[in-house]
């Protein structure tokens, strides 16, 4: 045994000490052995500097910071917060150069103890492998002393060195096989699954008591259905003897009961149920339809007026117009004192050869397609008033003289009240109606101005319209001697009027000779005052809302005045190139007032601004020909109408420098409310004065 195992150990080395030096003969390693320890010249570019010794030893210190250089510092973000767009303090300063996604699993973790486990099992399977080579190879060593004569005669056959070299080219050419490795998936996909249990179904149930029935059975006989109605006959009769004996001042409990019940029946028809829904289902179409336009309306500010020079414009929202009233002129315009998105127009024709029929319709902002209500009427409607506490109560004008009450809680085209022939109706057409305080036993009452010379009071007296003439227009200086000794006076005819806001007796009247009369209720003889205000008919003649003693006209003359009702000459005068169709007072200013002409323009002034011209000149209809004929601003929202002789109603928004505040002034509150109004006004009347006695 031990000389075997001698003779192993010499054939190996031996082997291998004769490879080595097959090795050294086969290969030349004395060629090129040196050519790296050969002098390298060193190749410099042309535009290399030559740095002496000292320069070359010269140290640099340079500071790391960890800026990135290459960090934009210009980074402008929005800011919800503030409303503006604002830049970026802070900025991200990491950069990445190379990052790669990696799978680490915690040893603690289930999955790392898993791992553990199954390489302590591939180690203990090998380790296995192992001990049972080993012990093969022990048992092949065993069994090789049995027979000594065989092995004894090859081996002194073969010789030990080739036994040897033969081995080991075996070892050397047996193919190592590699162990066969998973392939991971290179997209960092690993597969696991897990089941989850699903959340079973319930089932929810109630019980509930059923309806009550009735069973109901009956014989229609032909006297029975007559019978029915004839009920039915009497009730209607006795609702509308209810509605006659009805006036809308009243407002005892019982009426108001009756009126609720008669309001249910009327509205006891499926038709009627579903109006409610679908006006509203109508509005929000419309809504989203006009959505750019509300927005419009809601939050646009013309930012430009920060740039101009104390200048405004008008933004168009919405229009209103209706085929039934496409071919009649706008005629007059009145906002709803309660409900501020609602308004009335009134339909009809200023031309005397073109007299047809009228309308009036309501829109409402909310619904700009269509009219929330319309009346028509045989007469052209010239002239409307809403009632302050009554708002749902309009009385119109009519170019035949008659004047009418149109109460909107009841849907008939109808009016409700209409003066006749014998009661007293204008003869000329009636230009402008105002609603006035009740009287002393609580009835309404209005006022009309007409051509025919007549302001006439009329007063609601329980079904009927009731008369009294305030005061009869005369031309001063007019009159004419009869041979039979009577006095002829002209008429003069009245076009527009407007009461005082505190002084309930006091009134102005516009006449088409030009001149505007101060009268008084109290007296009908005589007027307080005259004044010589212009060449052509008064248009519109308005008291201003906050100052007690100054008031506006208008005329088609072009000029646009305001006075001083204690003055007999005009404060200051206006030329616009264009007849002038209306005017209006801002309700939110004392100083700002916008007119409109024929030729399609709307003017805007702000006396504190300019006091010499418009800070506002807008076209604001499509067409040149197209002719603007009233005006009106809007109680609380900052946008007026205007209507055209079209029949088409523009809607428009003002720009910030329209309806500019005062500034508020740092420690100091802003005075607001009508006395600081009223003393703005002063102060440029003051200066106007100040020049008129100097002159």
């Amino acid at each position: 045994m031990p000389t075997t195992k001698q003779a192993r150990k010499q054939s190996v080395s031996v082997s291998r000490g004769a490879r080595k030096r097959d090795e050294d003969t086969g290969t030349e390693v004395g060629e090129g052995a040196d050519d790296w320890n050969q002098s390298k010249a060193t190749v410099r570019p042309p535009d290399q500097l030559e740095l002496t010794e000292a320069e070359l030893k010269e140290e640099f210190t340079r500071i790391l910071t960890a800026n990135n250089p290459h960090a934009p510092q210009n980074i402008v973000r929005y800011s919800f917060k503030e409303g503006t767009y604002k830049p970026i303090g802070f900025v991200n300063q990491l950069a990445v150069h190379f990052s790669q996604v990696g799978n680490l699993i915690p040893k603690d973790s289930d999955e790392g103890r898993r791992q553990d486990y199954r390489n302590e099992l591939v180690a203990g399977s090998q380790e296995s492998v192992k001990l049972v080579v080993s012990e093969t190879e022990a048992a092949e060593e065993e069994e090789e002393p049995k027979e000594p004569g065989t092995e004894t005669g090859s081996q002194t056959d073969m010789p030990a060195t080739e036994t040897a070299e033969k081995v080991i080219e075996e070892e050397f050419m047996a193919p190592v096989q590699p162990k066969e490795r998973k392939l991971t998936n290179q997209f960092n996909f690993s597969e696991r699954a897990s089941q989850t249990l699903n959340n079973p179904l319930r089932d929810r149930e109630c019980q509930m008591e059923p309806p009550p029935r009735a069973n109901f059975s009956a014989t229609a006989n032909q006297w029975e259905i007559y019978d029915s109605y004839m009920d039915e006959l009497e009730k209607l009769e006795k609702t509308k003897e209810k509605e006659k004996t009805k006036t809308p001042v009243a407002k005892k409990p019982g009426k108001m009961t009756s009126r609720k019940l008669t309001s249910m029946e009327s509205q006891s028809d499926d038709i009627t149920k579903v109006t409610q829904a679908a006006k509203i289902v109508e509005r929000m179409v419309n809504q989203n339809t006009y959505d750019d336009v509300a927005q419009d309306f809601k939050y646009y500010e013309d930012a430009a007026d920060e740039y101009r020079d104390q200048e405004g414009t008008l933004l168009p929202l919405w229009k209103f117009q209706n085929d039934k009233a496409k071919r009649l002129a706008v005629t007059a315009l009145s906002w709803n004192p309660k409900y501020n998105d609602l308004f009335a127009v009134g339909h009809g024709s200023y031309d005397f050869m073109k007299q047809s029929r009228g309308m009036l319709l309501l829109y409402s902002m909310k619904n700009p397609s269509f009219p929330e209500y319309i009346f028509s009427s045989e007469s052209g409607i010239m002239c409307l008033d809403m009632h302050v506490d009554h708002p749902y109560l309009v009385v119109v004008g009519h170019y035949d003289g008659n004047v009418a009450i149109y109460n909107l809680k009841k849907p008939h085209s109808q009016p409700c009240f209409r003066s006749s022939a014998k009661s007293g109706k204008h003869t000329d057409p009636v230009w402008q109606v105002k609603w006035q305080k009740d009287d002393m036993d609580h009835n309404l009452n209005f006022f009309s101005v007409s051509s025919d010379g007549r302001i006439v009071s009329w007063t609601l007296v329980k079904s009927e319209l009731v008369h009294t003439d305030v005061i009869k227009l005369k031309v001063e200086g007019s009159t004419t001697e009869i041979p039979e000794g009577l006095q002829l006076h002209t008429v003069g005819c009245g076009t527009a009027f407007d009461f005082h806001r505190e002084i309930d007796y006091l009134f102005l009247v516009g006449t088409e000779e030009g001149k505007i009369y101060k009268c008084s209720k109290a007296y009908s003889s005589q007027f307080l005052d005259t004044y010589d205000a212009h060449n052509m008919a008064v248009d519109a003649v308005t008291w201003n809302p906050y100052h007690t003693k100054i008031f506006m006209s208008c005329s088609s003359d072009w000029t646009v005045k305001i006075w001083d009702h204690t003055v007999k000459t005009p404060m200051f005068i206006y030329d616009l190139n264009s007849a002038v169709g209306d005017v209006a007072w801002a309700p939110y200013s004392s100083t700002v007032f916008a007119a409109v002409t024929t030729d399609g323009k709307a003017h805007v002034f702000d006396l504190a601004i300019n006091k010499y011209e418009a800070i506002c000149n807008q076209p604001v209809v499509a067409k040149k020909k197209n002719k603007i004929t009233h005006v009106k601003f809007n109680p609380i929202y900052p946008i007026i109408i205007v209507g055209d002789d079209r029949g088409h109603i523009i809607c428009l928004k003002l720009s910030p420098n329209l309806r500019k505040m005062p500034k508020e002034k740092k420690g100091q509150e802003v005075q607001k409310g009508p006395a600081v109004e009223i003393a703005k006004l002063d102060k440029l009347l003051n200066l106007v004065r100040e020049v008129k006695t100097k002159i």
